[in-house]
């Protein structure tokens, strides 16, 4: 063939044909659909978060009569109002909160964490047949569990008590999962052998060598477990009759409810929400240092 003949142009080194020419049309409306679907998904949660932001700043006579997402102007004099109402009742909530979710969610870590490290490291006959009893309590709902909870806790005479929303929460079968889960990867069980030969006993074991390596997998699992805790409504709901012993869920379902007859209240059910979102946020903020990427991963890395 004639050297004068026309040759097609080579494309630059490094590029291909679809990089130098850009993704089909096709490709990049198929790209767009995972897009658009999480922006509405984002949308459908965001919204109520920001009804709520907004209605807080609201008075009673704003509230009904201006535009849905147009700010008001009486924020400061909705938390004065919740702030006197009945004494200061909805802060008493808030600490009730406070002790029924960090107080069971610590509890709860603890016992998730013996029980999935047993589970991950001990062979013993059953060990399988355990797991999966538990992991039938995590497709388990709550709701199945109320009734059987609250006649256990009459005949131990603990209904409308402390102790009767704290005790229920204490075993959490989706945190001993993921504490088997992540013991499993996190614990190499060289060390755990090594510590034997050098003559430690298993409880020495568990709390120095193991339990150091667990921490970002037991972090997430006090995390859910205070986040469920502080979201409950059900169990005290069952459980408790003295509104001086309500969290904050009980409580403001309480004030919902009076505000049917008393329109004045849904102020202070609104922004009693919106105040109540603050200590999830701040412990997600404190706690995410601790996190590990992967909670998958080893702990120790060569």
């Amino acid at each position: 063939m004639s050297s004068l003949a026309v040759r097609k142009a080579a494309p630059a080194a490094g590029a291909t044909p679809d990089t130098a020419q850009g993704p089909p049309p096709r490709r990049r409306r198929i790209a767009l659909v995972p897009t658009v679907t999480l922006l509405i998904g984002a949308l459908y949660c965001l919204l109520p978060v920001a009804w709520v932001v907004i209605a807080a700043t609201k008075s009673g006579s704003e509230l009904f009569s201006t535009f849905t997402f147009l700010p008001g102007t009486g924020f400061t004099q909705n938390v004065s109002d919740l702030n006197a109402y009945r004494d200061g009742v909805y802060w008493k909530w808030m600490a009730n909160s406070a002790l029924y979710a960090g107080l069971g969610a610590l509890l709860s870590t603890a016992v998730s964490a013996f029980s999935g490290y047993a589970l991950a490291i001990y062979r013993f006959r059953g060990r399988e047949t355990v797991f999966n009893i538990l992991l039938a309590g995590v497709l388990m709902p709550p709701v199945i569990l109320a009734i059987p909870q609250y006649l256990l806790m009459a005949e131990a005479d603990l209904t409308d008590s402390y102790a009767s929303v704290l005790l229920p929460l204490v075993l959490s079968p989706y945190g001993v999962y993921l504490a088997r889960i992540y013991s499993a990867a996190a614990v190499p069980a060289d060390i755990v052998e090594a510590g034997r030969m050098d003559g430690a006993s298993e409880l020495r074991i568990f709390t120095r060598i193991a339990l150091p390596m667990m921490v970002p997998g037991l972090v997430t699992v006090f995390l859910f477990q205070f986040v469920a805790v502080w979201n409950n409504f059900l169990l005290p709901y069952i459980m408790l009759s003295d509104d001086e012993k309500f969290p904050i869920t009980l409580g403001l379902f309480t004030l919902l409810e009076q505000g049917s007859n008393t329109p004045a209240l849904y102020t202070l059910v609104i922004t009693g929400a919106l105040l109540a979102v603050i200590p999830l946020v701040a412990l997600f903020l404190v706690v995410q240092r601790f996190w590990s990427l992967d909670l998958l991963s080893g702990a120790v890395k060569s």
